[in-house]
């Protein structure tokens, strides 16, 4: 594409894809920022922004050991009304690649599960744009079910029940994907290190950056 730019979109697109921004995030702040950052160069829509933040808060409150109950009203406060069940939406839900008809919904399948796998049958379960829904619920479920089993499992291992799991998920993705996503968990677990030892570490992005990217 020549000259590419942000074509106003609310797709779902930038909620699926932002989980990275609220793993390597070290505040609150910086993951809104980053979710932000990762949108805007697409999905510039205010909709398509909110998802992104959205998603990527809930990641970052997960990785921080926050219950499901303080996501659940971060999410309210901040971003949607999450307010029906997964029964609920069962019912009535149909195909819908905006966030505004996905983020929410995914959000819940979470909110209801009980394990990591127990999630992903809820959003598979809701029918509709299944593989974006069960992406942004799986991104939230793993990281809050790795970080429920203690912070050193969060980093250095993943708790035994999930590792058959991402061991057969693994063998489906090309090697270089694989590479990727070892990278960004070093990257993770590096700053979270730093930031657990020393209370502090160095942005990604600058204070000027992360005021810039706010609302």
């Amino acid at each position: 594409m020549e000259n590419p730019k942000p074509y106003n979109s609310f797709g779902n697109g930038s909620a699926m894809r932002v989980s990275p921004c609220g793993i390597v995030a070290v505040c609150m702040e910086e993951a809104v920022a980053l979710a932000r950052a990762s949108a805007s160069v697409t999905h510039n829509h205010p909709e398509g922004i909110k998802g992104a933040e959205a998603v990527a808060a809930a990641i970052f409150l997960a990785k921080m050991g926050k219950s499901r109950e303080e996501i659940r009203s971060h999410i309210c406060e901040h971003y949607y009304e999450l307010n029906t069940t997964v029964d609920e939406i069962r019912v009535h839900y149909g195909f819908d690649e905006s966030c505004q008809g996905t983020v929410p919904e995914a959000l819940i399948c979470f909110l209801e599960s009980e394990s990591f796998e127990d999630a992903i049958r809820n959003a598979i379960s809701i029918g509709g744009d299944s593989d974006t829904v069960g992406a942004i619920t799986g991104s939230v479920a793993w990281t809050y079910y790795c970080r429920e089993k203690g912070y050193s499992q969060w980093v250095y291992e993943v708790p035994e029940e999930m590792a058959a799991i991402r061991q057969q998920a693994l063998a489906y993705i090309p090697e270089d994907f694989v590479k990727t996503a070892e990278e960004l968990h070093e990257a993770a677990w590096r700053r979270m290190g730093t930031y657990g030892r020393v209370g502090s570490c160095t942005w990604i992005l600058s204070p000027g950056e992360i005021r810039e990217n706010q609302f």
